[in-house]
């Protein structure tokens, strides 16, 4: 199978604006920001913290999960990276710029991004509004993905769909 360059077009421009990142606030781009940035670019999935030092420590055997942890804080400050809550003690990265939601499965914890833009159309109601300055937002859709129906099928374990 032939490479994918609009992928890795992409990368590039991604890893250029960390780049960019540091030296607009006198940062160093080091290899350390460099590896967890590439770590979370080049996946197609929303890793936590842990799963990217894990990632990283496989070409950096001395990087602590420390690093790892502060470098995500310095990538989310700077826009590069967003935070996906999933509940107080979850939380997991991603680097996708575009507009998006999430569905959420509920029985193997996977994130899955969609695109909507009758979602994106909608106007917040001022129950949400009225709450504060909103800066944004994304709209996380819970249930059972393909591969856990097909599992709990097979199984025997689900009911009928």
């Amino acid at each position: 199978m032939a490479p994918d360059h609009t992928g890795m077009a992409e990368s590039e421009a991604r890893l250029d604006a960390l780049e960019a990142a540091c030296r607009k606030v006198g940062a160093k781009l080091t290899h350390q920001r460099r590896e967890v940035f590439r770590a979370l670019v080049e996946t197609d999935g929303h890793p936590d913290a842990q799963a990217v030092f894990l990632t990283v420590r496989r070409s950096m055997p001395t990087i602590s999960f420390d690093t790892v942890y502060r470098t995500l804080a310095f990538l989310e400050d700077h826009a590069l990276v967003r935070r996906v809550r999933l509940s107080a003690d979850r939380i997991r990265y991603e680097v996708n710029p575009r507009p998006h939601h999430h569905f959420i499965c509920t029985c193997c914890g996977r994130l899955f991004d969609f695109e909507s833009r009758a979602l994106d159309a909608l106007t917040l109601p001022e129950a949400a509004t009225g709450q504060g300055s909103v800066s944004g937002w994304q709209l996380q859709v819970y249930g059972t993905c393909r591969d856990c129906e097909r599992t709990l099928r097979e199984s025997g374990e689900g009911g009928e769909s």
